[in-house]
């Protein structure tokens, strides 16, 4: 078995979050760093019906609604953006100048990728692709945990390509 794992602190094998503006082909893509948790939902809608002749409800996968959810320690440039990513102006040209709010709030619509992390057998990790919306932001501090930490979510449209 090929048990995949993320190795926190090791370059290869560590998860890795890429985030670039869809409508910015030469954008390269803004790494999110602190990632603290993640999931990938893949959940399909089902349509249920029933019928005279069965004795059980009958049931039939529809569309997906995919999404990536994940808690953040916040880092002022990737939150607030190395531009002003206040303004959804034409200054404003990469992931990276937006930042995670300037995103979310401009409703840009992203490009992302995210590394599962490398096999327990060292071979070549996998990665989960696609494009949609950041949404979900709600920063919080505590005297108990004494840093910005954010619950972040990437609502996917359309499907995960997986490379």
């Amino acid at each position: 078995m090929a048990y995949i794992y993320p190795a926190p602190g090791v370059a290869s094998a560590e998860t890795i979050l890429t985030i670039s503006q869809a409508s910015n082909g030469s954008d390269t893509g803004m790494v999110v760093p602190a990632l603290q948790d993640i999931t990938v939902n893949a959940a399909n809608d089902v349509f249920t019906w029933t019928q005279l002749d069965e004795t059980a409800k009958l049931q039939i996968a529809t569309t997906s609604t995919n999404s990536i959810s994940m808690n953040i320690v916040l880092d002022q440039s990737t939150f607030f953006g190395t531009g002003d990513g206040a303004d959804a102006g034409s200054d404003v040209n990469t992931a990276a100048e937006h930042g995670l709010f300037g995103l979310s709030s401009n409703k840009v619509k992203i490009n992302f990728s995210l590394y599962l992390g490398d096999t327990d057998s060292g071979g070549s990790g996998k990665t989960i692709s696609g494009s949609g919306y950041v949404t979900g932001l709600a920063p919080t501090v505590s005297a108990d945990a004494p840093v910005w930490v954010s619950p972040i979510t990437i609502t996917v449209t359309g499907e995960y390509t997986v490379a």
